[in-house]
């Protein structure tokens, strides 16, 4: 019971688009006939400016943190609450309320992750800033803050349960997916950069 409880709560949490919201309110519009199209943190940068990008990438960050609070105080498994934190990503990707066309999930990811396995997200975390500050790809830092935080928990990290860990893969593996299209640009040199006018994230 309180596992479909957590999980639905989950879900329609992470199904809120903060970048959305806030481009309707302010343009009244939808930000994904715009930039990238993405409903995300970066494509608001792109649409409303730094500021409110940094307002949506809190937001989504918090967002998958709650969801993941809330099957802690239900006092559910290690399993319940990392598959928690997956179904806000899912949530965030496919939400029901825009016709399932939502972001790329990094932001809730990032807060999944920071959550789960804190050190190795730091780690990562790190990494993958100083990887964006020096090529100025959104896309390149995103995923290797995804992939790594669950690959240094493996090799650094035994006290972190394995069911996180796997789960936490799961949502690298969703995140790979869902930037399949930025990694092929990443190959050819065409991917955007930060501060371009045409398609990064």
């Amino acid at each position: 019971m309180y596992y479909a409880i957590s999980f639905v709560i989950a879900y329609f949490l992470g199904a809120v688009s903060f970048s959305y919201i806030f481009t309707k309110l302010i343009k009244k519009d939808d930000i994904r006939k715009y930039g990238s199209g993405n409903a995300g943190a970066t494509n608001t940068m792109r649409v409303l400016g730094v500021r409110y990008a940094v307002l949506v990438l809190l937001l989504d960050v918090l967002k998958g943190m709650a969801a993941m609070g809330i099957a802690m105080a239900l006092h559910l498994s290690d399993w319940g609450v990392a598959l928690t934190g997956l179904i806000a990503i899912i949530g965030h990707v496919w939400p029901v309320y825009y016709g399932f066309r939502g972001g790329k999930g990094v932001a809730t990811t990032i807060g999944f992750l920071c959550l789960l396995m804190f050190k190795p997200a730091l780690i990562a975390g790190v990494i993958a800033i100083a990887l964006i500050a020096i090529t100025r790809y959104v896309s390149l830092g995103s995923l290797v803050f995804v992939i790594f935080t669950p690959v240094f928990a493996l090799a650094f990290s035994p006290e972190i349960p394995g069911a996180s860990i796997a789960v936490a893969f799961c949502a690298a593996a969703l995140s790979v997916w869902k930037h399949r299209a930025n990694i092929q640009r990443l190959l050819k040199g065409e991917e955007n950069k930060i501060g371009s006018k045409t398609k990064d994230i």
